[in-house]
């Protein structure tokens, strides 16, 4: 499934539509250059699950917790080194609990995540615009 962005606004409302369709256990696989919109994204699918804090990146925290409808555990890898590394902040409890899990620059753990994890790639165009590549997505048409 392949959407197309014209703004942030436009990458919150797939991020939102995203995350008022998730459930408990969903497991997200971000991957993206460097600001290519995947906090922005994310920061949607907070809102889909009624979060009404403040979502930023965990770039140096690692791991953040938010709730809403259901937790939501947004991770950053960017720092770490191996996939070990992720197994050795505890996330398996996470991974495998009672929310939706969030993984940012996720290209560095996907051997460690299950088959049903949900894979979202963002590309920035040179004209601004984001294409956002959904795969893996088990829940139909995505109410755009």
């Amino acid at each position: 499934m392949n959407f197309t962005s014209n703004s942030p606004e436009h990458t919150h409302a797939i991020g939102k539509a995203l995350g008022s369709c998730l459930h408990k256990g969903d497991i997200i696989a971000l991957q993206g250059t460097l600001a290519a919109g995947k906090t922005t994204l994310t920061q949607g699918i907070a809102e889909g699950l009624g979060i009404e804090e403040s979502v930023t990146s965990p770039t140096f925290t690692l791991i953040s917790e938010y709730y809403g409808r259901l937790p939501l555990y947004h991770m950053d890898v960017y720092r770490l080194d191996s996939a070990e590394d992720f197994l050795d902040l505890g996330v398996e409890e996470l991974l495998y609990g009672d929310g939706v899990s969030v993984i940012e620059w996720s290209e560095k753990v996907m051997n460690e995540l299950p088959e049903t994890t949900i894979c979202i790639r963002i590309e920035a165009r040179a004209d601004g615009s984001r294409t956002i590549r959904i795969e893996n997505w088990p829940y139909g048409d995505i109410p755009v």
